[in-house]
C-alpha cells in the first residue's frame, strides 16, 4: 500500500517507533515460502495465496490466525533462519521510517533447534546488535510468555529476560487473552519489573474493559499490547491515561481478527482525544498483509492531518524504551518532517 498522490507529506519519511511486532509474524512472505520449500513443508493455502486473513467473528478469526501462525513458526528451525527473519524485519522497518524497533519474541519454540532458551535469546540479541549497526535502526528485544502455557514457564522466561536486561528492554504476555488467569502471571512480571524491564502485556483486544482492568491491576503495565477496548469505558480509559500507560494500537490486526469491521473503525480519535499515548504498530504483517506504514495510512484515511500524524509518531517514540539520544534524534526528525512543505 502506498500513500496516494497529493495526500500529504511522505509518511515513509516520518520518523517513528515500532513497538508491537512479533518475531515470527514479522517474516516476509517470500522468506516463508523459501524456507518452507527448502524444508519440504507444505503451507496452508491461506499462507500461499499472499492475502491477509479475512474479517471473521473474533473467535473463529483467532483460531484461524493461530493455525497460520503455528504453520509459519514451523519453518524457523535454525540459527540461520532466526537471524534472517530478524534482520529482514529491521530492514523493512528502516524502509518505512522506523528508527526504533522493539521486537517481541518467545524463544520457547526455537529453543529445541539451537540448544535451549539461553542460546535462542543470545542469537536474537546478537543479530539485533548486528542489524542495528548495519541499518541505524535502534533495536530492543521484548521476551514474551504465552497465556497458553503454565505461569511457571512465564517465570522462567522472566528470569531469562532479567539476566539479559539492557538489550532486553521488556517482558510481555501474548497469545489468546481468553486463556489463563491473569493474576497467575503476576509473579513473572514482578521478576521482570524488579530487573528494570518494561511490563508490556497484551490486553484489551479480544476481551473488553474488565480484562483490561485485570491486566492493569495484576501486571502493572507500562504499555498495553492493543488496548483499544479501553475506549468502551471512559472511566477505565481515564485511569489508563492518568497512569501514563501507552497503547500499542494495531488497526489492521484488529480488523482481521474481527475486533472491528475494518481498520478505519479502530477508535483512534477517541483514544487520542482522551490524551492516551499511542504507538501505531503492525503486530503480525505476515498474516495481516499490512506493515507499519499502512497503519499510518489508515490514520490518514480516518482523517488525521499531518500535524496529528506527527503527533502519533512522536508519541510512539516517547513511550518507547529507546536510549535518550535516539529519542531526541527521532523527535527532532519528526519536527523537521512537519516543518517541510507538504506535497
Amino acid at each position: 500500500m502506498t500513500t496516494a498522490e497529493g495526500a500529504g507529506r511522505d509518511l515513509a519519511a516520518l520518523p517513528k517507533a515500532h513497538l508491537h511486532l512479533h518475531f515470527t509474524g514479522s517474516m516476509r512472505p517470500s522468506t516463508l515460502w523459501e524456507l518452507a520449500a527448502e524444508r519440504g513443508i507444505r503451507l496452508p493455502r491461506s499462507l500461499t495465496d499472499d492475502v491477509a486473513l479475512q474479517v471473521e467473528p473474533t473467535r473463529r478469526g483467532w483460531f484461524r490466525f493461530q493455525r497460520q501462525y503455528d504453520a509459519a513458526r514451523a519453518v524457523v528451525d535454525s540459527e540461520a533462519a532466526m537471524r534472517r527473519i530478524l534482520h529482514e524485519a529491521v530492514l523493512d522497518d528502516a524502509a518505512e521510517g522506523s528508527g526504533r524497533l522493539e521486537l517481541q519474541v518467545d524463544p520457547t519454540s526455537y529453543a529445541p533447534f539451537v540448544g535451549g532458551l539461553t542460546p535462542a535469546i543470545e542469537i536474537v540479541l546478537d543479530q539485533a546488535a548486528l542489524s542495528e549497526r548495519e541499518t541505524g535502526v535502534s533495536v530492543g528485544i521484548i521476551i514474551a510468555a504465552s497465556r497458553t502455557r503454565h505461569p511457571l514457564d512465564a517465570r522462567t522466561l522472566a528470569r531469562l529476560a532479567a539476566r539479559n536486561a539492557g538489550p532486553v528492554i521488556g517482558f510481555g504476555l501474548s497469545n489468546d487473552e481468553r486463556r489463563g488467569t491473569t493474576a497467575d502471571f503476576g509473579p513473572a512480571f514482578r521478576i521482570a519489573r524488579e530487573a528494570g524491564l518494561l511490563s508490556v502485556p497484551h490486553g484489551g483486544e479480544l476481551l473488553g474493559p474488565a480484562h483490561v482492568r485485570d491486566v492493569v491491576d495484576h501486571l502493572h503495565p507500562h504499555r498495553l499490547g492493543h488496548g483499544v477496548r479501553t475506549a468502551e469505558d471512559p472511566e477505565l480509559l481515564a485511569r489508563v491515561v492518568d497512569a501514563g500507560i501507552g497503547l500499542e494500537v494495531c488497526p489492521a490486526s484488529n480488523a482481521s481478527l474481527g475486533v472491528v469491521e475494518q481498520a478505519e473503525d479502530v477508535p483512534l480519535r477517541r483514544l487520542v482525544a482522551s490524551g492516551a499515548q499511542i504507538a501505531l504498530s503492525a503486530d503480525d504483517p505476515l498474516l495481516f498483509d499490512s506493515r507499519l506504514l499502512d497503519q499510518y495510512e489508515t490514520a490518514r484515511r480516518i482523517g488525521f492531518a499531518d500535524a496529528e500524524l506527527a503527533g502519533l509518531a512522536a508519541s510512539s517514540i516517547t513511550v518507547s524504551a529507546a536510549p535518550a539520544a535516539v529519542k531526541q534524534r527521532l523527535l527532532d526528525g519528526v519536527r523537521e518532517w512537519l516543518a517541510a512543505p507538504a506535497r
